[in-house]
């Protein structure tokens, strides 16, 4: 029904006990998501679902030129390769070819034509020259008005990126916000912008919690309108603490300074996706062994 790897993945995605774990898959027949909402309903794990850590190594990238912007993410299999000059070279070409040229699909970048050869010709190339699987995973061409202005911040070298479009302001305020977006990682600009089902699924659960703390249903329902609260106020930037100022939250600071949250794009490098756990001596061998 499950293995043991499983336990060890919602352990360490719940914080929750090994055998707790184990009960959890069992009630919920091995699904996943199903056991963390389990462990949490029961108290168990308090936290919210800890989404996958960085998985995947490489950059991401950010150009804005007028009223035109870029943000991208472009994989490789090591940090050492995500340093390699002609990696961050291909990398900067690219970001500069999407902007200039607008292509605003995967399709559109790959099949893109430079001098007769493709970016995805180049991409190949060039994962042949490094000796290691190099991938162009995701970008967002952004356009905005002559009254909005862009904030841009990459954070620790490019492995987090964070692109805001704000109006009525300024490009300082516009970086500040877009720094708090890199270091607080909201899922949501606004309110109603947070996906339906994930506001269904955290009633349904902090219901299950009221319930289990031995309130009854009628109270348990009226609770959830204040746990919301509490849990749009962690998912949406306008919402967030301002981490520069704890006295407001970044919708105050945006307001403050005459402007309004348009828009946010949050990337960080890897996310979601699954690498073979290597130990960092082998991650060493393997260039030296690659480089002979």
């Amino acid at each position: 029904m499950f293995k043991a790897s499983d336990v060890k993945e919602l352990r360490d995605r719940s914080g929750a006990g090994m055998l707790d774990c184990k009960k959890a898959l069992e009630a919920c027949s091995g699904d996943m998501e199903q056991a963390i909402d389990w462990l949490r309903e029961k108290g168990i794990s308090k936290a919210a679902k800890k989404e996958s850590r960085i998985a995947a190594e490489g950059l991401c990238s950010i150009l804005t030129k007028e009223n035109r912007a870029v943000i991208l993410e472009v994989n490789s299999e090591t940090d050492f390769v995500a340093k390699n000059e002609e990696f961050t070279k291909f990398v900067q070409y690219l970001t500069e070819t999407i902007l200039e040229n607008n292509l605003k699909t995967r399709e559109e970048v790959l099949s893109f034509d430079d001098n007769g050869e493709t970016i995805d010709a180049k991409l190949i190339a060039l994962t042949a020259k490094i000796g290691e699987k190099l991938s162009f995973r995701r970008h967002e061409v952004v356009e905005k008005k002559d009254n909005e202005v862009f904030g841009s911040y990459l954070h620790m070298g490019g492995k987090i990126g964070a692109l805001v479009v704000l109006s009525n302001t300024t490009e300082e305020v516009a970086k500040d916000v877009a720094m708090h977006v890199a270091a607080m990682a909201p899922v949501c600009a606004k309110r109603d912008e947070v996906p339906t089902d994930m506001v269904d699924r955290e009633s349904k659960v902090i219901k299950e919690q009221v319930m289990n703390e031995g309130k009854p249903a009628d109270i348990a329902e009226k609770m959830v309108t204040g746990r919301l609260n509490k849990f749009y106020k962690e998912i949406c930037l306008e919402e967030q603490e301002f981490i520069k100022d704890s006295s407001m939250n970044v919708g105050t600071f945006v307001k403050n300074s005459g402007g309004e949250i348009i828009s946010m794009i949050r990337y960080a490098v890897g996310e979601g996706i699954e690498k073979k756990e290597e130990d960092f001596a082998s991650e060493v061998m393997s260039q030296i062994n690659a480089s002979k």
